[in-house]
């Protein structure tokens, strides 16, 4: 849609203009410094950062009905840097200017509504955000398109060359930063540091395709992030994990897609995310809390965050029911399948407890729950999601799995509508379904598969009598005898009936 096809009094707006007052805030000691240079840690307490934008109330003069209009027109303009997250240029980036901003296909990511057999398997009407049909197959392109829009505003416009661009991962933040350097061409390099042997073949080979430099170290994500952190501290990178300020904002168009899929109508939702280094329910929480303060939505939905039993610091944190007594303990993690969330000592947990205290502040105590799922309950969702119509990773069964649990004990209204959070693509973690169907979990994964949840495929045999055309040519009687022989086997496998007259 052309800029002259819009209503006249959203026209000036459609397009935005850089503007702003961007620094980072220090969430420990609340010093302020400039964004001219990439920060990670606070350089005076080493506590982590947010982006605040200081001229933030110039937003308000604009009323909330009216962003959503700018907003929903954008979503109708061919301009490629609105066709993304930076359609809410205004709330996520309003610095960068439109031709600095990196576009690979990210966000607008769909809502998928469950069937009836799902909604009461989980005790509650939901839908599925498929994040998994991002470029990279996750949610971490949102966070990587705004890193890098920012990286590529400071190589256009402050002369920044030379840059590698560096994070530790489970595999989606590795797929997502390496595919995002490699479109900035010589500009950017990228490297990524893995666990070794804990990444599935299919989230390795991403990276690698793009042209990353792969280097895998012994232990959990929780060691590659202190060696990556020790790295940007000591020498001249870009971090690109959640301590980059830059990623949590871009993350935050989850939530503002959200609004806009229910036509800003969020007071009856309930938002549900799996947390791993906890950068995504923060960004969540952030996102919605930025749109009510414009007055876009009018109430705030409910937000419940869910961990595996063998990763739950987050979980534990919040077990204590005083807020004075709570003190924040890492934990060791053990294999999980959901394993892009298998962090024990989340960077981002102080945004956790400043974000949640602001959200339960202006939605009530209530409006924020961490709830604890089994491996078992993770695997099982994942495939009956699967099975339904959706293409869930194992985040997303920690998704489904959480407000399942939610729903049967009580800790969620069951007359609302939970927006699930598929992280990643379901052909990510397709080796964890493979052990699945063949009962091939190591014990310490503790997942036993359920007999009418395995799948396999069924191989024919044939008699000496019938040839093959594997490997050798048919004449024409023996492949119509070929075909005759498979066609019965397959009837009597399907139980099908013969045909009595046209269908």
């Amino acid at each position: 849609m052309r800029l002259d096809q819009f209503p006249p009094e959203v026209q000036s707006s459609v397009i935005p203009e850089a503007g702003g007052q961007y620094l980072y805030r220090c969430l420990g000691c609340a010093s302020l410094f400039g964004i001219e240079e990439l920060l990670y840690t606070c350089p005076k307490c080493g506590s982590v950062l947010l982006i605040e934008d200081l001229a933030w109330d110039r937003l308000k003069e604009i009323s909330g009905p009216k962003w959503r209009k700018i907003f929903d027109y954008r979503k109708m303009s061919n301009l490629a840097a609105l066709s993304g997250i930076y359609r809410f240029h205004e709330l996520i980036g309003s610095i960068i200017p439109l031709e600095d901003i990196v576009y690979l296909g990210e966000g607008h990511t769909p809502v998928i509504a469950a069937n009836a057999v799902m909604k009461e398997w989980a005790g509650i009407d939901f839908w599925y955000k498929n994040d998994g049909q991002n470029p990279s197959a996750s949610f971490k392109d949102r966070g990587m398109a705004s890193a890098f829009s920012y990286l590529n505003f400071l190589i256009n416009k402050r002369g920044v060359r030379d840059v590698l661009a560096i994070c530790a991962s489970t595999g989606d933040t590795s797929a997502a930063a390496a595919l995002y350097a490699s479109y900035l061409c010589g500009n950017v390099k990228s490297a990524v540091l893995l666990p070794a042997g804990k990444v599935t073949a299919q989230q390795l080979g991403q990276p690698l395709g793009s042209g990353a430099r792969v280097i895998e170290i012994p232990g959990v994500f929780d060691d590659c992030m202190k060696v990556v952190e020790y790295l940007s501290e000591n020498f001249s990178v870009a971090l690109m994990n959640s301590k980059n300020a830059w990623r949590i904002l871009g993350q935050e168009s989850y939530s503002y897609e959200i609004a806009q899929a229910f036509d800003y109508e969020v007071g009856g939702l309930v938002v549900v995310a799996p947390i791993g280094n906890a950068g995504n329910i923060t960004a969540i929480m952030a996102g919605f809390l930025k749109m009510h303060d414009l007055g876009i939505i009018d109430s705030l939905p409910s937000v419940i965050g869910v961990q595996s039993e063998h990763a739950n610091p987050v979980y534990l944190y919040y077990l204590e029911p005083e807020k004075a007594r709570r003190q924040f303990r890492p934990v060791t993690v053990r294999p999980s399948v959901a394993q892009a969330a298998m962090i024990g000592n989340p960077v981002s947990m102080p945004r956790v407890i400043k974000l949640v205290e602001q959200y339960r502040e202006m939605a009530g105590e209530e409006s924020v729950r961490i709830v604890e799922v089994s491996e078992q309950e993770i695997m099982d969702s994942m495939l009956v999601a699967n099975r339904n119509g959706h293409i869930a990773c194992t985040q997303g069964g920690e998704s489904l799995a959480g407000i399942r649990k939610a729903a049967a004990e009580n800790k969620v209204d069951r007359n609302r509508t939970a927006i699930l959070d598929a992280t990643a693509h379901a052909l990510k973690f397709a080796g964890f379904q493979d052990k699945y169907f063949r009962d091939g979990f190591e014990p310490e994964f503790e997942v036993a598969p359920k007999k009418e949840m395995q799948n396999a495929p069924c191989a024919l045999s044939y008699p000496d009598s019938v040839s093959s055309p594997a490997g050798a040519n048919l004449g024409p009687e023996e492949f119509r005898e070929f075909v005759e022989y498979s066609a019965a086997a397959i009837a009597d496998i399907l139980e099908l009936k013969p045909l009595k007259g046209k269908l």
